[in-house]
């Protein structure tokens, strides 16, 4: 059937949903909120699902374009998740991230929800997993990106300062351990 496997949708769902980091970029979410009102999370979570799928398959031929391979991408994006990893264990900002001006598809759909992370991630779970699984991994993230964007008021004030905190370590820690996985399933195939 396609190389479908629900347990490969699983882990690629798990993956993505700890790179995206849709929960504890919610601080983020509420501020444009703030700042510009609304936030438009139809707009948002397509464009960003459609960034994904168009990366996904486009992703490896720009790579053979620019004159390197996945497993080379592979590794340099384990060293991004990485570092992703330790700015949500440790609480720090490594990646600086640009002023917004307006609460549109730029600020959320990428760099917030298909930003260089989720792309590197992409190429680097394509290396080893269905590409039919990974798509369906991406549209379910996409539903709960969606869904977290429309209710994100909500789940702000239930979880709170500390749950947040919580789940976005929590996350860091299952992001860190997949740089890990990513960074030795691919260094092999470099040599």
């Amino acid at each position: 059937m396609w190389g479908l496997d629900f347990r490969e949708v699983a882990t690629i769902s798990m993956v993505l949903f700890a790179v995206i980091d849709i929960v504890g970029t919610i601080p983020i979410i509420v501020d444009l909120r703030q700042k510009f009102g609304t936030i438009e999370s139809e707009k948002a979570s397509l464009a960003a699902g459609i960034i994904m799928i168009t990366f996904l398959f486009a992703g490896e031929e720009f790579l053979k374009l620019i004159g390197t391979d996945v497993y080379s991408f592979a590794v340099a994006g384990s060293f991004v998740l990485f570092f992703l990893a330790l700015e949500m264990i440790l609480g720090i900002k490594i990646y600086k991230e640009e002023a917004h001006t307006s609460a549109s598809i730029v600020p959320l759909a990428f760099p917030l929800i298909a930003g260089a992370g989720t792309m590197t991630t992409l190429l680097s779970l394509r290396s080893q997993f269905a590409s039919i699984n990974i798509v369906i991994a991406i549209f379910l993230n996409v539903i709960l990106v969606y869904g977290v964007l429309k209710s994100s008021a909500k789940i702000e004030k239930f979880l709170g300062k500390n749950g947040l905190g919580v789940i976005r370590k929590t996350f860091g820690v299952v992001l860190l351990a997949i740089a890990v996985k990513l960074f030795a399933s691919n260094v092999k195939a470099l040599f």
